[in-house]
């Protein structure tokens, strides 16, 4: 296998994350284990609070982007067929929390 350069494979998860964020089986998955630690979460709570992600993503540090990038990934294994990653699903559940406390309208204009 060649070489794959760190930054190829980070961008790679990151794109990754955004997309799978946005998959049914990921917010579906996310809010069952969201429903044992937050009473009275929906599956509408956890879709738009995971939606809300993707819009913030460019605004965030290096720094939080990385720490969001830790909190939901536990691995990532890189072959000749692809990457594939493992999340976390008490990261989900962690960021659910922290994005439902962001109302949509708080975000300042510039």
């Amino acid at each position: 296998m060649r070489r794959v350069p760190a930054a190829e494979i980070e961008t790679a998860v990151v794109n990754q994350l955004r997309g799978l964020l946005r998959s049914a089986e990921i917010i579906v998955g996310t809010w069952r284990a969201a429903r044992q630690s937050m009473d009275g979460i929906s599956e509408a709570d956890v879709r738009e609070a995971l939606e809300r992600l993707d819009p913030l993503w460019e605004e965030l540090f290096p720094a939080e982007q990385a720490r969001i990038v830790q909190l939901l990934v536990e691995r990532v294994d890189v072959s000749s067929d692809g990457a594939d990653i493992r999340l976390r699903t008490e990261g989900l559940t962690n960021l659910v929390a922290d994005l439902r406390a962001i109302k949509p309208d708080s975000r300042r204009v510039a």
